[in-house]
Order: C-alpha cells, then structure tokens, then sequence
C-alpha cells in the first residue's frame, strides 16, 4: 500500500501531465523522425523530385502536429498505418496506373532532354590537340558488372579527378582513391573497378557511352585512356531535328525516336518516354494475335484459379472430415503428415514436381509406363499445373477446415442424426453452409491469390507451350507472367503495356472479390 503523501505526489504528477522522462523520450522520437524525412528530403531535392519534396514535408508536419500535441490521439494509433497504406498499396497502384499510359521500356527510358543529350554525348569524335585523361571503367558499389550502370573515372591531365556518367562530371576526394600507374585510379570508394575481361564483355555498351560536358562529351579510348571531343550530331530546338554533321542526314522525331527524315536507314538508338494515352490497353484488345491470345490467357486464368479453389476446398475438407473423426486414433501425427506440403517451400516443390513430369527420365512416366508429354502439350501442362498446385494447396484448405469444423456445435450434428439424415445430407446441408461462413473469405483470397500465382506457372512450365510459331503468349500463361515477359522478359520490354495488363488484373480481381464478398456476407444469415 501506497502512503498519504505518495498517493498526492502520484495525483499531482497526473495533473502535471506526462513525467519528464516520457517527453524527453516522446520529443527525442519525433526529432529523429523528422531528422530522418529531412535527410529523404535532401535528397529528393538533389535529384529533383520535387513533388516527393512536398509530399515528405507534408508527412513531417502531420508528425509534428499529431505526435507534438495531445489532440487527436486516435490519429496517432493511425497515422503509421496510413502512411504504410499509402506508401506500400495506393502508391504502387498510381505508378502503375500512370505508366500504363506511357510508352515506358526498352530505349524509352529517360526524358526527350536526356535522350538528346546522349544522343549527342555518343555521337562525340576526337578533337586534334585535345587533352587525354586517365581512365578506369566501374560500376557503383553493389551492382553487378555486366549490368550495373557505367562509370568513368577519370584523371585529368592537370591531376584532379571525378567519375563520369550519364549525367556529366562529378569530382571525386583524392583521399578516397588509390592510383597506380600515370596517377590511374585503380580503387575508389563506391565504385567497383572493372577488370579488362568485364570491359570487354560490355564493348558494345561502351562504344555508345559518354559523358557529356558543356562542350561535347568524353569518350573512351583503349581500356586506359579517354578523350574529351565534339558531337558530331547536334539538335536544333527551333525544328526539332537532328543533323548528322558528317553525312549531313537530317534526323525528326516520331513516335519518340529520331528518325531518318527522308525515310531510309534506321532511328537513332535513344528514345524517350511520352504520353500514349490508351494505346496500350487498345493494343491488348485490337492486335490480331495478342487479342486472341489475350482472350485465351484470361479464360484459362479464371479456369485456373477457380478449379485450384474448387479442388483443394474440396480435397482439404474430405480429409479435415476425416480427421475430425472422434474414433479415429493417431489424428495428430496424421494432421502433421498432411500439411508437410504445405511446409514445404513451394519453389522447391515446383521445381520437384517439374522434375516428375519430364517425358523421358520423370517418375510418374517411369512409374506408370507412360509416355505423356506433360510440359509439351498444352492441354496435359494444363492438367499439370492443376494437378501440382492441388499438392501445394490442399495442406492451407485442410489446416482452415479443420479449425472451422472443431467450432461447429457437435449437437448440430446429433440433431440431423436423431432426425434420420445421411451423413451425406448432414455435411451437404447443415456443415457446408456452417464451413462456408468461415472460410468464404479466405477462399476468395485464395481465388486472388491463384489469379496472379506467378510462382507455379513461371518455374513449373515458364508460360509455356508456345504453339503457332510465336514465343509472346503460352499456352499456360496467366496475365501476371504474359505482362512479365513483356516487361522484362523479351528483347524489348515494354513495361508501358505490362503496366496496363496489370491494371486489367488489377480490376478483375477487384470485380471477382467485391462480388464475392458479398455473396459471402449472405451467409452470415446462416450462422
């Protein structure tokens, strides 16, 4: 028990407010947070997004006003969780929303400003008497060399140093470097120096890349030497049109390229991104051979993830009955047997069962003497994919009866009993309506989830068959992975059009879970 004098101290320290330790602790965190949205801030400026500048200002001054005072406490419970929405579900949505609209991909990846800066930087030929520098070819730090972006590191005849990219001279702090011949940079902090081999292997990048100066650009020469020089092809704004200076061919844009104007002879390799409007979802629908592919690809993924649904629902329910079974002795490690599956990482299973199906050395085809080519044809990949993503399924539908079938009241089933029902009827009748309740969502999730299962699809068949001479659509390809291989896949991504399949996925999935939420919300009446 507390004395008389405590218990006044206690109050008094109520009515004080908070304790001193708890608003150093409390304006210690909001000044580290906003210590931290002012370093993102800084940042964001220096690459010159602004409007991501204005949003992070926004979210420090909400932090301030939300966490600084004691009005509003449900937003301080909220306000995280907002933010985590926002940044992890609505954001990805917009941007993708947004670059659906575009022409986004390979060799339309900068602005029209940057594309006629590189145009110019590659085009650069050397200048009689033009100075030399010093040259080592590297990629940021914790990028790989055969992809990573490229970096000139360069040493000026007067000895002062910087890196070169894409987007002009930075100088670098001789303290971080180290030198070796002719004062040539061999290490430097955060970049990773190529080795001749590496070069080598990206000469043809190489022989397209330089860094563009006031000038004209740098180019490289050999494996240790760099040049500074003039463009010889120069953009004029007032007819926006390249001219090569050399042949005298004259370069206009369209459809955001520079091509030749006469017609003859191919574009220039830089392009830049632009507005297409609805160009893309229009291409899904009007292209003869992606229209009839694509109405393939959608109906088989509705038959896809309604039948996964279906058949591992039905198949985890049979045995969850059977598990329920009172007389039924050992039911733990029978349960623990059965969900191993499940456990299992399902990239490895993938992986095993597409090991199974090979026509020739598989196990199913050795062990039933068959000679099924399960992965070749388009009909048995099918029955493939279904028959593997049972075995991956059913183990998540078993573990969710389960638990729903121990919730029903075992009078409910005593009751169907004394009034003579079937043991058919009992579960047809009183518990599927009664398991439907609980697990109607989460076969809805699992419907969302089948739609866009891109895991199974790309390791068991890659999308494919591919049939009709064509390597664009398989004969399993669902939505998810025909917008991958468009993106990344091909030789030329275009992640403008993927980004506008993913929204068509985006509202079929919308459309099939709002339907199905509320065709869920009716049983509740049965409950």
């Amino acid at each position: 028990m507390t004395s008389a004098p405590e218990e006044v101290e206690q109050n008094l320290e109520f009515v004080r407010g908070e304790p001193w330790w708890a608003k150093l602790l409390k304006w210690g965190l909001i000044l580290a947070s906003l210590g931290v949205l002012f370093y993102g801030a800084t940042v964001l400026s220096a690459a010159g997004h602004w409007m991501f500048v204005v949003l992070v200002a926004f979210v420090g001054m909400g932090v301030l006003v939300i966490y600084g005072t004691r009005r509003a406490i449900p937003f301080k419970y909220l306000y995280p969780g907002i933010l985590l929405a926002l940044a992890l579900q609505v954001w990805p949505i917009l941007y993708t929303v947004g670059m659906s609209f575009t022409n986004y991909g390979y060799g339309h990846l900068v602005s029209k400003e940057e594309a006629i800066r590189a145009i110019e930087a590659s085009s650069v030929q050397q200048v009689a008497g033009s100075e030399r520098y010093g040259l080592s070819i590297a990629v940021p730090e914790g990028q790989e060399p055969a992809t990573g972006d490229l970096v000139f590191l360069l040493t000026a005849p007067d000895g002062t140093t910087s890196a070169g990219t894409v987007d002009g001279l930075e100088p670098l702090d001789p303290e971080t470097l180290t030198t070796g011949m002719r004062d040539r940079i061999i290490e430097a902090d955060g970049y990773s120096v190529l080795s001749s081999s590496q070069v080598n292997a990206r000469s043809s990048e190489l022989n397209e890349f330089a860094v563009p100066t006031d000038t004209g650009g740098i180019k490289m020469i050999g494996l240790s030497e760099a040049f500074i020089g003039e463009p010889t092809r120069t953009y004029d704004e007032a007819t926006d049109t390249i001219t090569d200076n050399v042949t005298g061919r004259v370069y206009v844009a369209q459809d955001a390229r520079f091509v030749p104007e006469d017609g003859v002879g191919v574009a220039l390799p830089q392009g830049w991104v632009e507005n297409v409007g609805f160009d893309n979802y229009t291409r899904a629908i009007t292209d003869p051979q992606l229209r009839t592919g694509f109405i393939q690809v959608i109906l088989w993924n509705f038959a896809f993830a309604f039948l996964s649904v279906i058949t591992t629902f039905l198949l985890g329910m049979f045995l969850a009955l059977l598990m329920n079974d009172p007389r039924l002795r050992g039911k733990g490690v029978y349960r623990s047997l059965l969900i191993l599956p499940y456990a299992l990482p399902g990239y490895i299973t993938a992986l095993v069962w597409a090991s199974m199906y090979n026509r020739d050395f598989g196990l199913i085809n050795n062990l039933f003497n068959l000679n099924i080519n399960w992965l070749g044809d388009p009909t048995m990949a099918k029955i493939a994919i279904l028959l593997t993503n049972l075995w991956l399924g059913f183990p998540y539908m078993f573990i969710v009866c389960t638990g729903a079938l121990q919730a029903i009241p075992s009078d409910v089933r005593e009751a169907a009993a004394i009034d003579g029902a079937s043991a058919f009827r009992t579960v047809w009748s009183i518990i599927m309506p009664l398991l439907l309740v609980a697990v109607g969502p989460l076969l809805i999730a699992s419907f969302a989830f089948n739609f866009n299962n891109f895991g199974l699809i790309f390791l068991l068949t890659g999308g494919g068959p591919f049939t009709g001479g064509q390597s664009m659509i398989g004969s399993t390809d669902l939505l998810i992975t025909m917008a991958y291989r468009l993106a990344i896949g091909g030789t030329t991504p275009n992640f403008g059009f993927a980004g506008a399949i993913s929204v068509f996925i985006f509202i079929i999935v919308a459309v099939v879970s709002y339907l199905g939420f509320r065709q869920t919300s009716a049983l509740e009446d049965v409950n």
